[in-house]
């Protein structure tokens, strides 16, 4: 007796148009559903900005309030830092409510100028504070892709998409 082998299949997820008419009707389709997207789009993001602007409002007199405490409170605390740093021997004080520190952030660079700072640098002979970074020329490498060829590692790659653009619609939909 011969056992039967029953071949499972996944069902299409997708509609497939059975004809040139079918594939113009879905592309229409296609371009008045994203008209709607858009539109459910901009209602979320007015609803958001009304939402949003509603808890500032609500929460602008707590912020003001908490900035003039925080001045208050470093103003006082200049003034005592000899006595609250037992002389500068430490940078934080705990009080029964909370801690307040000093730190000093690290060091950084501002530069203003850029390219007179460079030629400065040149003219004095501090190249050693000029970077100078080694890149890949790769619109050089795909205006030539003959001399580089057989380079290891290289390849020129090229994809091609499907792109459906339904009239009245600035969006696009790839495959």
């Amino acid at each position: 007796m011969t056992k039967t082998t029953h071949i499972k299949a996944n069902a299409t997820q997708f509609q497939l148009p059975q004809s040139h008419d079918e594939v113009n009707e879905a592309i229409a389709k296609i371009g008045l559903l994203q008209r709607e997207r858009a539109r459910i789009q901009a209602d979320m993001d007015d609803e958001l900005a009304k939402v949003r602007l509603r808890f500032e409002e609500a929460a602008n007199p707590l912020n003001e309030q908490i900035t003039a405490l925080t001045q208050g409170v470093h103003t006082w605390c200049e003034a005592h830092r000899l006595e609250l740093t037992k002389s500068g021997k430490t940078k934080f004080y705990d009080f029964a409510a909370g801690e307040i520190k000093w730190r000093m952030r690290p060091p950084r660079v501002s530069l203003q100028a850029v390219d007179n700072i460079l030629e400065t640098l040149k003219r004095l002979g501090l190249t050693r504070f000029i970077r100078v970074k080694e890149q890949l020329n790769k619109e050089a490498m795909l205006a030539e892709p003959e001399v580089i060829s057989g380079l290891a590692g290289v390849r020129i790659e090229q994809s091609e998409d499907f792109v459906i653009v339904p009239f009245g619609t600035k969006l696009e939909e790839v495959a």
